[in-house]
């Protein structure tokens, strides 16, 4: 997916077209590096794999200052005393129609990679504009660096807003989902479940059924019979699986949907053990009408769903 960044605007009153959704950090040295952090991939979360700015989306409340410093602290555990406004990034569809808003401030930052202690995420690292074109980066992310190239100084409307940067997503661009592969296994009327590992990055602590998402190349099916053996150290084949319920989910606050496959299995060998002690801490036969509380919500309005053999849910769709 690629995007084209449009001229910088002006425009008095922009904040009331939308409520502000995000913010982030431009962090810039002192030999014109900016700070990029990798976020991490196989994760339904936004831009997974891609270079960003840190930053994040606003808590209910929050002002625009108050969530940079919030999210640079809980990223990185530090306070950047030269933070100001810097531009104001609207994302617009290929209609023109506003669709993501993000507040980016310019602050200086001179500190070594290695003294920076990574809380969210996989690698922080200081990178020049001429390395940008090898790295897998937010095609937003790029254009404010474009335009900090262009003109470095905060840039402020009559009405001391900052300047808007408007990125525009191309005709061609498709909306692509995250597929993965869930597995209801019930045996004497109780399904297996899974309790994730307290460090999870996804539902910690909560109960899930096997599952994972498929890799490049692989079928669900083949996803499915591979995490089924990675987690639990069971055994079955393709042609025993049944497709029993698709749901069709969006995350609040995620700009990527996912649709979650579930499978039953006629036949299966072996007992469930705990093979990935990260993940998974254990797993445990529940009985169908005696679910755990602690159960991951999109899992539970599965099971039902299966239960009433219905196809397919909408999950999360406005």
């Amino acid at each position: 997916m690629s995007f084209q960044s449009t001229d910088t605007v002006h425009s008095p009153g922009h904040a009331e077209l939308l409520r502000g959704s995000g913010t982030a950090a431009l962090l810039v040295n002192d030999s014109g590096e900016y700070l990029l952090h990798l976020r991490a991939a196989n994760k339904p979360i936004w831009r997974a794999g891609h270079w960003c700015l840190l930053g994040g989306r606003l808590d209910a409340g929050e002002s625009n200052d108050d969530c940079i410093r919030r999210e640079l602290q809980e990223e990185i555990g530090l306070v950047v005393e030269d933070l100001v406004p810097f531009r104001t990034r609207d994302t617009v569809d290929a209609n023109g129609v506003l669709t993501n808003r993000v507040h980016v401030y310019l602050g200086t930052l001179n500190r070594a990679v290695h003294e920076i202690g990574l809380r969210e995420g996989i690698q922080l690292r200081w990178t020049r504009i001429d390395e940008t074109a090898a790295l897998t980066m937010d095609p937003a992310t790029m254009a404010t660096l474009d335009e900090h190239r262009r003109l470095p100084q905060p840039l402020l409307d009559g009405s001391g807003m900052p300047a808007i940067v408007k990125v525009t997503e191309p005709d061609e661009h498709r909306d692509r989902s995250i597929v993965g592969a869930h597995l209801v296994l019930v045996r004497d009327s109780a399904v297996l479940l899974g309790q994730r590992h307290p460090d999870s990055a996804f539902a910690p602590g909560a109960w899930h059924l096997p599952a994972g998402h498929r890799e490049a190349g692989e079928s669900a099916l083949a996803c499915m019979v591979r995490e089924t053996a990675e987690e639990a150290g069971l055994t079955m084949v393709a042609e025993d699986l049944r497709l029993a319920h698709t749901l069709d989910l969006l995350d609040p606050g995620s700009s990527t949907s996912r649709i979650q496959l579930f499978f039953t299995a006629s036949r299966w060998s072996g007992e469930p053990r705990v093979l990935e002690p990260e993940r998974c801490t254990q797993w445990r036969w529940w009985p169908l009408d005696a679910l755990p509380e602690s159960l991951v919500e999109y899992t539970r309005v599965a099971l039902r769903a299966i239960a009433r053999d219905e196809p397919y849910t909408a999950m999360g769709w406005s």
